[in-house]
């Protein structure tokens, strides 16, 4: 992969960081891009070896949502790339980040709008620094809202709150993002490059299988009845009860010393 490719991997350990790469477009996502992430994220979901994912921007923006410059060509050629870029691209991409068997920082490095925000909702940990924020774009060009935004925006913050910010689109400031819940940390900007690598790497050193089956079990449970979710977490603990990392964790509990995991 070249360094101006539209989307880049780059590893550390068991960190895999996705990142997308226009700083000059604000990091829009054109076709590219949108294909980039695609085949990223799944090259990252599917590696044993990848313990933690951070999806970030380059330059000034985490991600701007779509490309208004590429789609207004399309639409003067009467291409229904907005029909088919939903289904192609934003839905498997939340898909991807949101189901993948392990945990999914959003480092949001400057402005997340429209799907780039949605994007950062659909991750485990939002960490912003302190000059980024959100805008859920969507309305303010006469656009419902997609990539997932209807169903993780008003998981948090609550319905009439995800409705107002979608009715009347603004830029939510890094501070008004931690006291809504959008945000689960901010850094300073001097500082979000170390907060995101150190947490990011605190990840790595956990148990891997138990955090995805965590996401997993939180997942189900939001559309399921208690029954079902007590059903669901029985089968998880036994997954999890059959791990390595769960015997070297007993192991290192009873030998009163920290516990070693390695992912499996």
């Amino acid at each position: 992969m070249s360094d101006d490719a539209p989307v880049l991997v780059e590893r550390e350990g068991g960190v895999a960081t996705v990142r997308i790469n226009r700083p000059d477009d604000m990091c829009a996502l054109d076709i590219p891009t949108k294909e980039g992430l695609v085949a990223a994220l799944q090259q990252v979901a599917g590696d044993d070896t990848v313990r933690v994912v951070v999806l970030t921007g380059t330059g000034r923006a985490f991600c701007v949502g779509q490309d208004l410059k590429e789609h207004l060509g399309l639409l003067e050629t009467g291409d229904d790339a907005l029909g088919t870029t939903v289904v192609e691209h934003y839905n498997p991409i939340v898909e991807l980040l949101s189901t993948m068997n392990k945990p999914v920082i959003a480092a949001v490095n400057g402005v997340a709008a429209g799907a780039g925000a949605a994007f950062a909702f659909a991750c485990d940990l939002r960490i912003l620094r302190e000059s980024a924020g959100f805008n859920l774009a969507f309305t303010g060009i006469a656009l419902s809202c997609d990539s997932g935004s209807s169903w993780s925006l008003q998981r948090l913050v609550g319905i009439a709150k995800a409705k107002e910010l979608l009715f009347f689109p603004r830029t939510v400031r890094s501070a008004e993002a931690l006291e809504l819940g959008l945000a689960t940390k901010v850094v300073p900007d001097d500082e979000f490059d170390a907060a995101v690598a150190e947490l990011a790497g605190r990840l790595a050193a956990g148990p891997t299988i138990a955090y995805g089956s965590v996401r997993r079990a939180i997942a189900y449970s939001a559309t399921h009845d208690l029954s079902e979710s007590l059903a669901n977490e029985g089968e998880l603990m036994k997954l999890t009860g059959d791990t390595a990392d769960h015997r070297a964790a007993v192991d290192a509990f009873i030998a009163k010393r920290p516990p070693v995991f390695e992912g499996r």
